[in-house]
């Protein structure tokens, strides 16, 4: 990310030399490589310090071609000069370390100006928006892993460093000299790591820490920054752990930078240990197992496995835990720490040898190191720490006598090694996943193209808009609904609602008093009784339900060209749901009553037409209730002679009681034409007997439903022969019947109802159009709105493989660039 050194120089005048500097790097490297043929620790890190900011480098754990005293003494050994060999040995150790403190000057040169430069760059003097670093992006990535599932259960295998190891095994301390700071709690044996903590390295030109879910960064060159952080890591432990336990699976995220660090993601986890001791919950061996297999059982993770070096390696746990994990130790580091007391307290150095070289146990790994973290103060700064190691491996007979390799000795080759490692093991992964997109994308294009092949490409959130914009034109299409439609729908169904109301309780009942004095007067009570209670609730019921109709008629009717029924269940829960929170204006019904009832109490029947729509009306309506009532008898009494004929048909014995019933009960109606709705006691227990005479049982409760029936019929005929009669009668209404004897109080009666139907079917019109096909329009945009914000409901209302096939499409996008 860092411009070309030559435009640096342009900018920063204050810088060291920069030419001078590249010289001195590319002197020492043909000194090392070609004039010495030595690739030791020196060269290593030069390599390190030559490669580019996000750039992979060369595996720290690459066996270095070395310049060994046998080497040489094959050479020497054809002249049998052993003083001259011993002569030469010497010479190239002096070289060794002239140029190896040539080089570490120049590290820090570079260093120093990789500092600067940082500095400057985030004061913005090359003018350009500084983009988020390749490392804090994929940390971010973690992060939103983690907190998705805390436990890492999802099929995420994106690379991480785990650092496991025996309880005070030095592994905390590791990871500090990789982060070149002191940032965690320390205590003298106890456990103090008490959760995962994942800890994120970038390179910067400050040396701060900052946790994931704060602003506050912490200055890791100030000592009282350091206490703090410290000890918001132990706070943060501390509560993360669930009473009665004593450690957490839930992650602590923090992130350093600083200049010359190495990037990775690195996640520092408990202790194992072997014994539970007092104070701890008594599955905290489990647990720790738990979570440290968890970390490694990813295919990615580099396990940086920790072992102390001052005790006996048959102690260690960790070593068979990360063989349990990683068998054939491809993606493991094996470290080896407190080497000073190993060497101070072990009889036979060759055993460091053995362990470093992966012949004491079994564990494989790519990498064996060897480190010394300080002399065990918790006071020790990172600086004297190194300090102390480079001593003591300058010093130390282990490298002297070639029990252990330059590059596999000190912390920064450790940490180099383990960057290396860990980039190269994010390009693999990057590039495995970007090859198993191109065959899963190329895959989900086929089968959209071999099973849709005429349909564009769209997500399930893309759908709902579009379904959403076919909902709004089919309500938009609702308030363009005619007038006269609307009218024509209220008026026959309303009169399907009340017709039953008014032929049984208010015509039938007056009709049947036989004196218009007393027809007018019930009929007046009845009808402002039914206008006072239940006339406008029916009413507003019938307008409602109309608008429903109506309003689930467009949505399943739409037709748009782009009409697409994977939309039905969606459209039908936005109709339901609106139709659910839509409220009728309360104050309607009480304007619908006055209506109602002044237009019930006018019998100003105008002109002729009038009279003759009235009675056309009363015809139908009778015609319908005789035609009802003539299947009911039919129902009752069989079928006749020529229905059971013509469909081998016969009569059940209910059947025939009833019809035997019947043909009693129609001979005393036809000599009593006048005869009153109801059958007196006696007439029932006349019919009764004569039946039995005839040897037919018959109940008395039977008889009278029969005679229900056989006079509503009687009834009807004579009304519809009535309403025949008065075809003629507007004269004689005109002058009010006077001087007649035709009445036609019950055409009065059908004209009224029918004026009323009109004039409530044309308010309740009114009403829908002005008032609430709007507030509906409203309920479904607010409905809609509703359902776009709820991810869950889109998902079961927006259903098939279609839509599944185009959300996998959609989330592979364009194919990635490893």
């Amino acid at each position: 990310m860092l411009p070309e050194l030559v435009e640096i120089a342009k900018f920063l005048p204050e810088l060291p030399d920069l030419d001078k500097i590249g010289e001195n790097f590319t002197f020492l490297k043909s000194i090392l490589f070609t004039g010495v043929g030595s690739k030791g620790a020196s060269g290593q890190r030069l390599l390190l310090a030559e490669a580019p900011g996000d750039t992979p480098v060369k595996s720290a754990t690459d066996a270095p071609v070395t310049a060994t005293p046998e080497a040489s003494g094959k050479q020497f050994r054809k002249s049998s000069d052993k003083e001259k060999v011993d002569q030469l040995q010497e010479e190239l150790l002096r070289t060794q370390v002239k140029y190896q403190r040539m080089l570490e000057r120049l590290e820090r040169e570079n260093k120093d100006l990789r500092k600067v430069v940082l500095q400057k760059d985030e004061k913005g003097i090359h003018q350009r928006k500084v983009k988020k670093s390749l490392i804090d992006m994929y940390s971010e990535v973690l992060d939103i892993l983690s907190d998705f599932d805390s436990n890492y259960n999802t099929q995420d295998h994106l690379p991480r460093v785990v650092v496991v190891g025996d309880q005070s095994a030095g592994k905390t301390s590791v990871l500090e000299m990789i982060a070149q700071a002191r940032i965690f709690p320390r205590g003298s044996g106890e456990m103090m790591t008490r959760s995962p903590v994942k800890v994120t390295l970038s390179e910067g030109p400050h040396h701060v820490a900052m946790f994931k879910d704060s602003s506050r960064e912490f200055d890791l060159g100030k000592e009282e920054d350091l206490a703090a952080l410290r000890h918001e890591i132990e706070l943060r432990m501390r509560k993360s752990v669930k009473e009665g336990q004593t450690v957490s699976p839930e992650t602590i995220s923090l992130s350093v930078k600083g200049p010359g660090i190495q990037r990775m993601v690195l996640v520092d986890l408990p202790g194992v240990i072997s014994t539970v001791t007092a104070g701890m919950a008594a599955d905290t061996k489990e647990t720790i197992f738990s979570i440290s297999k968890n970390y490694m059982q990813n295919p990615n993770a580099i396990i940086l496995c920790i072992q102390d070096g001052s005790v006996d390696a048959e102690r260690s746990i960790v070593t068979d835990l990360v063989s349990q994990m990683d068998p054939q130790g491809k993606r493991t580091i094996f470290v080896l720490t407190k080497v000073d007391l190993a060497e101070k307290n072990l009889a036979s150095p060759n055993r460091i040898q053995q362990i470093v070289e992966g012949k004491l146990f079994p564990m494989k790994a790519l990498g064996y190191f060897a480190v010394v973290t300080g002399k065990g103060s918790a006071g020790e700064s990172i600086d004297s720490i190194k300090d102390y190691e480079e001593d003591f491996f300058q010093n130390s007979r282990l490298l002297r006598d070639g029990m252990l390799k330059a590059h596999q000795v000190t912390t920064k080759n450790l940490s180099l090694a383990v960057s290396d490692c860990f980039w190269k093991m994010v390009r693999e992964s990057v590039e495995q996943q970007a090859d198993a997109f191109k065959a899963s994308r190329f895959n989900l294009e086929t089968e959209w193209k071999n099973n849709y092949p005429r349909l564009r490409e769209l997500d399930r959130n893309e759908l709902f808009e579009k379904a959403k914009n076919e909902i709004l034109d089919e309500v938009i299409s609702l308030s363009q609904v005619t007038p006269k439609h609307w009218l024509a729908i209220l008026e026959k169904k309303l009169w399907e609602r009340v017709s039953i109301h008014v032929i049984e309780n208010i015509y039938l009942p007056a009709a049947q008093t036989m004196n218009s004095g007393t027809f007018n007067t019930t009929v007046d009570i009845k009808l402002k009784q039914w206008t006072d209670k239940q006339l406008p609730h029916k009413a507003l019921e019938v307008a409602w339900e109309t608008l429903q109709e109506e309003f689930a008629r467009f949505m399943a009717e739409y037709k748009g060209k782009d009409q697409d029924d994977i939309f039905d269940k969606l459209k039908e829960a936005v109709k339901d749901e609106s139709i659910k929170r839509h409220k009728w204006n309360e104050t309607a019904m009480d304007s619908l009553r006055v209506i109602q009832h002044n237009t019930l109490e006018d019998r100003s029947i105008t002109d002729k037409p009038q009279w003759d729509a009235a009675i056309q009306f009363m015809e139908e309506t009778l015609q319908a209730r005789l035609k009802d009532t003539d299947s009911v008898i039919n129902d009752m009494a069989g079928p006749y002679w020529k229905q059971r004929w013509m469909s081998w048909t016969s009569r059940s014995p209910e059947q025939h009681i009833c019809n035997e019933t019947k043909k009693e009960l129609e001979r005393l109606l036809k000599l009593h034409e006048d005869h009153t709705a109801y059958l007196a006691n006696d007439e029932v227990t006349t019919v009764r007997k004569n039946l039995e005479g005839r040897g037919v049982e018959v109940d008395p409760v039977l008889i009278k439903d029969t005679w229900h029936q056989l006079y509503r019929r009687h009834f009807l005929q004579k009304a519809l022969h009535h309403c025949n009669l008065c075809r003629r009668g507007f004269y004689y209404y005109q002058r009010q019947f006077v001087d007649s004897e035709l009445e036609c109080n019950d055409v009065v009666l059908f004209w009224r109802i029918q004026r009323m139907l009109l004039i409530t079917a044309n308010t309740l019109r009114q009403q829908l159009i002005n008032t609430e096909v709007r507030r509906l329009e409203k309920n479904v945009k607010e409905v809609l709105e509703d359902f776009g914000e709820d991810n869950e409901r889109k998902v079961h209302l927006i259903t098939g493989r279609r839509v599944q096939l185009a959300e996998d499409l959609s989330d592979c996008g364009t194919s990635p660039k490893p």
